[in-house]
């Protein structure tokens, strides 16, 4: 039999550990039955007051940072404060664009241009920005790059040079073309934008176009010289000789003119009418047709009422028997009135 259970008849005594059990439970009350907690739970309770009051404020007035990674216009601006990222964006901005413009390199800061970087829009874009973002910057320029550009066309710009006729040795000389050169403004104001806005800059090649001459050695026209003493045309290429005709000047009483002049009309088929002179007086207009003086073809100079034209007097060709005209086989000026236009240069010599 367990010596450990109570006798029969003799009441069972309390249980030790429930009695235990509600004694731990007391020491929580003080003898009002107010709770009372233990002193670590107290101090560690106020430990976390007083680090809370102390911490609070700090990460309160602590500035945002701009997310790492984040750029502005290039600019690397992460993990920099809005007053730290003005700063370094505005430094940045300021520095000058180079330019290259062939040989010539030039160097501009963006405030001769009128560039104002719009910095606190782009700021703001950057606080709220995923880590990594590229945030563009805006840049107003009211039109000052656009001027800048002109100044500059208006310095390098070089107009084409086309070739020069003249005479030498009484043969046609022509001096040497030269082309041009204008800048591509619209190009070039594109591309200093797109720099300016990038903060870190790249130079900027202007693009310079090539302007061609319009008249060269190699395409220049027709050229007629005629020699009044000898009574001969020729007629040449640009410079290259082609061929030479025989013809019949002016008089010594109505010299055909010396000097340079251009055929200003061409005629097929011509009308004669008596100029304003006294061997013409009285005499009428003169229909096409085989007693037309002025043959078939009429090329007209810049020299007033002096032209070249066929005659149907070939005996005439060789003289000087003209009014002032040059006169040639009715076939020969057919066939100068197809091979040269209005605007060939005719050389008139005393040779």
């Amino acid at each position: 039999m367990d010596s450990r259970r109570p006798e029969a008849g003799r009441p069972a005594g309390p249980r030790r550990s429930r009695w235990h059990h509600h004694q731990r439970s007391a020491d929580l009350y003080d003898v009002d039955g107010v709770k009372r907690l233990p002193l670590a739970v107290l101090l560690s309770a106020g430990l976390l007051a007083v680090g809370g009051l102390a911490s609070g404020p700090a990460a309160a007035d602590e500035p945002a940072a701009i997310p790492v990674g984040v750029t502005i216009g290039g600019l690397d601006v992460g993990g920099l404060t809005t007053e730290a990222a003005t700063a370094a964006v505005q430094q940045a901005f300021a520095a000058p664009l180079v330019l290259h413009l062939g040989s010539t390199e030039i160097s501009v800061t963006p405030d001769v241009l009128g560039a104002v970087p719009v910095i606190d829009r782009a700021i703001e874009r950057a606080l709220a920005a995923v880590p990594g973002s590229a945030i563009p910057l805006g840049v107003t320029v009211n039109g000052g790059t656009a001027q800048f550009v002109r100044q500059l066309a208006q310095r390098f710009d070089r107009p084409a040079v086309d070739a020069k006729l003249s005479l030498r040795r009484l043969r046609p000389w022509l001096s040497t073309e030269r082309a041009g050169r204008k800048l591509d403004q619209r190009g070039a104001v594109h591309d200093i934008n797109v720099q300016l806005a990038a903060v870190v800059r790249e130079p900027v090649t202007l693009v310079q176009n090539r302007v061609r001459p319009k008249i060269t050695r190699q395409n220049f026209g027709p050229v007629i010289v005629i020699r009044r003493q000898s009574n001969r045309l020729f007629l040449y290429e640009g410079t290259r000789y082609r061929r030479f005709f025989a013809v019949a000047t002016g008089q010594s009483q109505y010299p055909t003119p010396l000097g340079r002049f251009r055929i200003v009309v061409k005629w097929r088929n011509p009308w004669w009418y008596p100029p304003v002179s006294p061997w013409a007086q009285g005499q009428k207009p003169i229909p096409p047709g085989p007693e037309n003086p002025l043959g078939t073809r009429w090329m007209g100079l810049s020299a007033p009422g002096v032209g070249i034209h066929g005659t149907p007097s070939d005996a005439s060709i060789g003289y000087s028997v003209s009014h002032g005209c040059i006169r040639m086989h009715i076939p020969e000026a057919e066939w100068l009135f197809n091979h040269v236009d209005v605007g060939t240069t005719v050389f008139i010599v005393a040779a």
